[in-house]
């Protein structure tokens, strides 16, 4: 998983995959088929390790804090020096030529599970009056998903999470 994160899907040869993995070239065919079952099974094993975030939003008492707390998780995993950087869902989106239907089904139904957890937790907020009714959920919530992919990338590229933070702050003032 790590191989593939930080190289990408097309840079990550056979070899350098063995290596990582020691295994002999015979057991990664007969255990992944290929390649690009190995990626999906990568991708998948990165998505079940990074639901603890959605759970932060699944568990807020109250939304302010709970989008708060999500993103200082985020941005310190998102920046986390010992790992590839980024996220490894973002950076399949945005670097795979030709994914394949599975992998794009993926990426969607990560970025789609993500939005509704925003949504649901801005909709209790709503319900409870933290949140004004006339407010447009559904559009806060892409606004964060999106939010979440920017930060993805500028960690990639190595901007100052501290950015991050303040432009987290300022738009959970404005929700």
């Amino acid at each position: 998983m790590l191989l593939f994160w930080k190289k990408g899907y097309e840079a990550a040869s056979i070899p350098d995959l063995l290596e990582v993995m020691g295994i002999s070239r015979s057991s990664l065919y007969d255990t992944f088929s290929d390649k690009q079952t190995l990626y999906r099974d990568a991708l998948e094993h990165y998505k079940k390790g990074s639901s603890n975030k959605q759970t932060i939003l699944e568990q807020a008492s109250n939304v302010k804090d709970g989008i708060l707390q999500f993103f200082e998780y985020h941005i310190a995993s998102a920046y986390d020096t010992s790992l590839p950087g980024g996220c490894f869902v973002t950076n399949t989106a945005t670097t795979l030529e030709s994914p394949d239907e599975q992998v794009n089904v993926l990426i969607q139904t990560s970025f789609s599970e993500l939005e509704q957890a925003f949504c649901e937790l801005l909709e209790k907020g709503q319900q409870s009056g933290e949140i004004d009714k006339t407010t447009d959920i559904k559009t806060v919530s892409y606004l964060l998903l999106n939010l979440h992919q920017s930060i993805n990338i500028m960690a990639k590229t190595g901007q100052n999470p501290e950015r991050a933070k303040e432009m987290i702050s300022f738009v959970i003032t404005g929700i």
